[in-house]
């Protein structure tokens, strides 16, 4: 299975592969997700080290039944050959109704298919008011005309 784009990534390729990324998780669809890792896949994320599909699909189906109206922006911050680092926020509430807004950078490393075999993830939580949001599009991808990170101030 092949995955485009390909490395070695360009800047043109590198930020395609960083939207896709942000758009996957945007569904929050935990199959889908985990479809563009290696069968084999390691990931750190905040505290938790995972190995494999089952278990990245299995850690995201526990996220987003707990982190409500989830919404991730994504942000290229340099790239190799096969490797991309990214920064990213996501806003979300829980359900008692809190809202947070959370900051992080990611490590990207992927094989010749174009599949992610090692994500590494920093991740803090700021809780914020809900008149703060500032990622406020409806469901599913951020548009394509809506403001980056950078534009936001984040």
């Amino acid at each position: 299975m092949s995955r485009p784009p390909l490395p070695p990534f360009t800047a043109e390729s590198a930020a395609q592969k960083v939207r896709m990324a942000e758009d996957a998780w945007n569904t929050r669809n935990p199959a889908k997700v985990a479809l563009a890792y290696t069968p084999d896949s390691f990931w750190r994320n905040r505290s938790d080290f995972l190995s494999g599909r089952a278990a990245i699909e299995a850690f995201l189906t526990r996220k987003w039944e707990r982190e409500l109206e989830y919404r991730l922006a994504k942000e290229l911050w340099t790239f190799g050959d096969d490797r991309i680092a990214v920064r990213f926020a996501y806003e979300w509430c829980d359900h008692a109704g809190n809202w947070f807004r959370s900051y992080g950078n990611e490590n990207w490393e992927f094989d010749e298919a174009g599949l992610m075999r090692r994500r590494l993830a920093s991740i803090n939580d700021l809780p914020i008011d809900e008149k703060d949001r500032k990622l406020l599009w409806a469901s599913g991808p951020r548009p394509t005309d809506y403001p980056s990170l950078s534009e936001l101030g984040l």
